[in-house]
């Protein structure tokens, strides 16, 4: 069963920016209340996406520099790459249909 990866600073370049398909980045602390929200959606997305799109989560707590290099200044931020480019953005708990959306948007 596809499941969301954990990468961190020194894996993200290999992990997402190298990647083939689109990855969806959750940027997310284990203190933040809707980044609990947004984790099963999340989840459900990559069971959903598999083999179409990867799933990885980065503890910005455990990882700044990657957070401050894309800018996240509030969590939960979802950004979605394409071909090593941050091509979607979603900030906050979002419904499923509007992460759906962001990644079919991507993926046409």
């Amino acid at each position: 069963m596809a499941k969301p990866r954990e990468v961190t600073d020194s894996t993200f370049e290999q992990e997402v920016l190298r990647a083939s398909k689109p990855v969806l980045v959750d940027f997310w602390a284990p203190w933040c209340g809707p980044c609990r929200m947004v984790a099963p959606v999340v989840e459900e997305l990559a069971v959903e996406y598999d083999g179409k799109v990867e799933f990885v989560k980065l503890n910005t707590d455990d990882n700044p520099n990657t957070a401050v290099k894309y800018g996240i200044r509030s969590i939960p931020t979802l950004l979605v790459f394409k071909d090593g480019q941050p091509v979607g953005q979603i900030i906050g708990f979002r419904p499923k249909s509007d992460l759906k959306q962001r990644l079919d948007a991507v993926l046409t």
